[in-house]
C-alpha cells in the first residue's frame, strides 16, 4: 500500500522554520506589526491617556506637594530642576506597565491565534509591541520636559546632555518591558498583571533619588537605593541635565538595562512561544 505524503498544516510550517526567518524578512514583519499597533492606537486615542496626562499630573503633583517641603516655602522651582530628570525614571518604568497588560489581553482577545497562523518569527510581535511603546514612552517624555521648562526648569549643560538623558531613559524603559512582558504573558488576568507591577514598582519608586535625596534616610533604606536601578537611573539624567559627575550613574544604569534584557527577554520569547 503506498504512503501518501502529509504535508503539515499552515501552522505547524510556520513554526518549525521560524529559525530560519531571515533578519530582513524579520524586520520587515516587525515593521509591519508596529504599523498595526499604531493603527490600533489611532482608533482608540484613549489608549494614550496615560502617556498625555501622567506627566502633567506627576510635575504638578509632586512640585507642589513636595517642593515646598524639600526646597523651602516658595521655591518651588528649585525643586523642579531635582524632580523632572527623575520623573524620566518613573515615565518609562509606568508606560512600561502598560506593555505587560496588552499582551494578556490580546490572548484573552484570541488575537495571538491570528499572529501564530502567519509565516513570522514568535519575537517580532513581542519587539514590535516595544517599538510602540517607547514611542508612547518618548510622547511621554516630551510632555515632562515641556511641564518642567514651563514651572521653570533649566538646562544647566547644554541639549546633547539632554538628548543624552532622554535616550538613557528610553534604553532603561524598553528593558523593563521585557518584564512586564514576561508578566503579562505569565499572569492569568490583565488585573494580576498590574497587581504584582504594582508591588514591583512602588518600592522601587519610593525607595530610591527620583523624588527626594536619600541622605535624610534611614542606612538600611539607604543600601537599597543604592543598588536600586531606578536611582542610578535618576542621578545619571540629574547629572546630564544639571551638571556632575556622571559617568558611574550612566554605566551602572546601562549595565542594569542589559542585564536586565539579557535575562528576562529569553525568558519571555520562550514563554510566548509555548503559551502561542
Amino acid at each position: 500500500m503506498s504512503t501518501a505524503t502529509i504535508t503539515p498544516p499552515a501552522a505547524v510550517r510556520d513554526t518549525r522554520s521560524e529559525g530560519r526567518i531571515g533578519l530582513r524578512a524579520n524586520l520587515r514583519h516587525i515593521s509591519a506589526l508596529v504599523r498595526r499597533n499604531a493603527l490600533q492606537i489611532k482608533q482608540d486615542p484613549e489608549s494614550m491617556f496615560d502617556a498625555l496626562l501622567m506627566p502633567i499630573i506627576f510635575t504638578l503633583l509632586f512640585v507642589y506637594v513636595f517642593g515646598g517641603a524639600i526646597s523651602g516655602k516658595g521655591h518651588q522651582a528649585a525643586y523642579v530642576n531635582y524632580v523632572v530628570p527623575g520623573l524620566m525614571a518613573m515615565m518609562g518604568m509606568n508606560i512600561a506597565q502598560a506593555v505587560g497588560t496588552g499582551i494578556n489581553d490580546d490572548f484573552k482577545k484570541g488575537v495571538m491565534d491570528r499572529f501564530r497562523t502567519m509565516p513570522i518569527a514568535r519575537s517580532s510581535v513581542l519587539i514590535a509591541k516595544i517599538v510602540v511603546e517607547i514611542g508612547r514612552m518618548l510622547v511621554a517624555t516630551a510632555i515632562l520636559l515641556g511641564m518642567g521648562f514651563a514651572l521653570g526648569m533649566t538646562v544647566h549643560t547644554d541639549v546633547l546632555h539632554l538628548l543624552a538623558a532622554v535616550v538613557l531613559s528610553l534604553v532603561f524603559g524598553a528593558s523593563l518591558m521585557w518584564i512586564f512582558i514576561l508578566l503579562g504573558l505569565t499572569m492569568k488576568t490583565a488585573q494580576s498583571v498590574q497587581g504584582v507591577a504594582m508591588l514591583v514598582l512602588m518600592p522601587l519608586q519610593f525607595g530610591s533619588s527620583i523624588f527626594a535625596p536619600t541622605t535624610t534616610m534611614p542606612g538600611w533604606l539607604q543600601s537599597f537605593t543604592d543598588v536600586n536601578p531606578l536611582s542610578n537611573l535618576a542621578d545619571a539624567s540629574r547629572a546630564l541635565v544639571n551638571g556632575g559627575a556622571v559617568a558611574h550613574s550612566v554605566w551602572m544604569t546601562l549595565a542594569w538595562a542589559i542585564g536586565i534584557t539579557a535575562v528576562t527577554a529569553p525568558l519571555a520569547v520562550m514563554r510566548f512561544r509555548k503559551k502561542a
